[in-house]
């Protein structure tokens, strides 16, 4: 069984994709926290700018076997429009799926592409890799097409990530009632270490999902 919190199309709002269309498939759960805010202090990572609790957002639901969610995913794309491609987010993906699933995707013909904390295994078959390292947390995932990092982040320093093959290095500002302060510290990093890109949320600023 799959559970996911919402499945919807629109445009890809941060890193090297940036306005690209994809429908978003976003699992529930995650292994660095629940989610919940009573849980919020005990957990390896306590801040997320995403709701990935319970099934109920649009297009959400628990899915009994892959052929229910591929058909789930299929529908959100819109019909007789080519380069179909799908981002598989959380929560962390990595949770729920598997090397079938990602080719079931691949045979309805979607390009796809993973959002991941870097903790677990994946599986090799997705076509773009984003891994997002989060602090007090150990990378499994040590290579992708880009490592997008969260910034400012107490006890984590670029610097680690910097020599992992990587085809593109991106520091995304830390939303929250801090996110001006926080912009300024990553535009500043960014200009003193040019390996580093600036992402922004731009979905955020132009008020799509």
């Amino acid at each position: 069984m799959f559970q996911v919190k919402e499945i919807y199309y629109t445009l890809q709002g941060e890193g090297a994709r940036t306005g690209r269309p994809a429908v978003f498939c976003r699992f529930t759960g995650c292994n660095l926290w629940t989610g919940r805010e009573k849980d919020r202090e005990k957990a390896v990572c306590n801040f997320c700018d995403t709701d990935f609790v319970g099934v109920d957002g649009p297009g959400g639901g628990k899915f009994n076997d892959s052929k229910e969610l591929l058909a789930a995913i299929s529908n959100c794309w819109p019909k007789d429009l080519e380069q179909k491609y799908v981002v598989l987010t959380g929560g962390e993906p990595a949770l729920q799926i598997n090397q079938d699933f990602i080719g079931g995707l691949h045979n309805i013909g979607f390009e796809v592409a993973i959002e991941t904390n870097g903790t677990l295994p994946i599986p090799s078959n997705i076509d773009w890799v984003t891994v997002s390292p989060k602090s007090n947390s150990v990378l499994k995932v040590e290579s992708g097409d880009e490592l997008k990092l969260v910034f400012p982040q107490e006890g984590v320093d670029p610097r680690k990530f910097q020599n992992l093959p990587f085809k593109n290095f991106f520091l995304q500002p830390l939303d929250g009632e801090e996110r001006t302060i926080n912009t300024q510290k990553t535009l500043q990093y960014c200009l003193e270490n040019p390996l580093w890109n600036l992402s922004l949320q731009s979905h955020k600023y132009i008020g799509i999902r």
